[in-house]
């Protein structure tokens, strides 16, 4: 799964791209970057494996574009269709433009570049309406027609789950129906005074300064950063609300596998089948699944072991119909 970063011209976006990245990056602006789990340790307490394996998400850093009243450009826009996630980046800082009036101009943007597209796209559906009839899709039409009335009325497509998640408009890939954490990027004594707008449905916003994360990752001494936060009075780093944050606009969530080879934490779609995850690790373990051994993760925490969990009952086994719950510790049996 891919998330964009991107936002106005002198917005820091690149700093707060460098700071998930780490300067191991170079000039690079594509990066893996791993996501916080906390639960692959009493794991790895129990099971002392080999190897460690987080989930991770690629962010993308896409060059700066529009600014000072400007929109973003076709440049940008056109870059970030094509991601899952977007991640834009908003001045909080330099006092030139108000945040709160970029985020309103970013929202406008993808909203018209969205109805451009829907109405050529209807314009194309009238004229085979009178060629061949039936060349045309019914169904399409008529989401089309529900996304230009949202469009028409200044609202993101990604406020109504169902035409954003609409199979049959997937290929538009529509910049409004995209999830998107919008990260206000103030100095870090505003960082809690800024005043945020409410979450909506599919868009999070976060405060962080990213010139300051990005020094902070630059810091590879632990006792020398914990000196650098400790001086600036500063608890923990925003890095990990960004990435879990973008994690969760994604609709992921996590199932474990653990042995004495490897812990590991996988990403999977919420609302995954039982085989759905087994294909996340292997195709053939999907083709040949026959049950999952499963113990969810409050479970684990409750018995600390798995042949107390087995002799309580709580290690299940499920078939091909189970829904997969995020912290669901699995062993798949499967036969190819």
């Amino acid at each position: 799964m891919k998330t964009a970063i991107f936002g106005f011209s002198g917005s820091g976006k690149t700093d707060l791209f460098m700071a998930l990245a780490g300067p191991e990056i170079g000039t690079n602006n594509r990066a893996m970057v791993k996501v916080p789990e906390p639960r692959l340790e009493p794991l790895a307490k129990l099971f002392k494996p080999q190897k460690l394996t987080q989930t991770e998400i690629e962010y993308l850093d896409i060059p700066g574009g529009g600014g000072k009243g400007q929109g973003l450009g076709p440049r940008v826009l056109n870059e970030i269709r094509p991601y899952d996630c977007l991640l834009a980046v908003l001045d909080g800082f330099s006092g030139v433009n108000e945040p709160r009036d970029q985020w309103q101009a970013i929202e406008m943007d993808l909203i018209i570049s969205d109805l451009a597209v829907v109405e050529k796209k209807l314009d194309r559906i009238a004229m085979d309406k009178k060629k061949a009839r039936h060349l045309v899709d019914p169904k399409e039409e008529e989401l089309l027609i529900r996304v230009r009335e949202m469009l028409e009325a200044e609202q993101p497509v990604r406020k109504d789950p169902s035409l954003a998640q609409a199979p049959e408009l997937r290929g538009f890939c529509f910049l409004s129906a995209k999830p998107i954490l919008y990260a206000w990027n103030v100095s870090e004594d505003q960082i809690g005074q800024v005043k945020l707008p409410e979450e909506e449905i599919g868009q999070v916003h976060l405060a962080v300064s990213a010139k300051l994360e990005r020094e902070m990752r630059e810091l590879t001494d632990e006792e020398e950063l914990q000196m650098f936060m400790d001086d600036l009075g500063i608890k923990e780093s925003a890095l990990d609300r960004v990435i879990s944050r973008t994690y969760h606009l994604l609709g992921l969530i996590t199932f474990l596998t653990a042995g004495e080879k490897e812990v590991r934490a996988w990403p999977l779609k919420k609302g995954a089948t039982a085989p759905e995850a087994a294909g996340v690790i292997h195709s053939d373990l999907q083709k040949g699944f026959i049950r999952a051994e499963v113990l969810s993760w409050d479970d684990f925490l409750k018995y600390q072991d798995f042949k107390r969990a087995k002799e309580q009952g709580a290690l299940r086994l499920e078939g091909k119909e189970y829904i997969v719950q995020d912290g669901d510790i699995i062993t798949f049996r499967f036969n190819v």
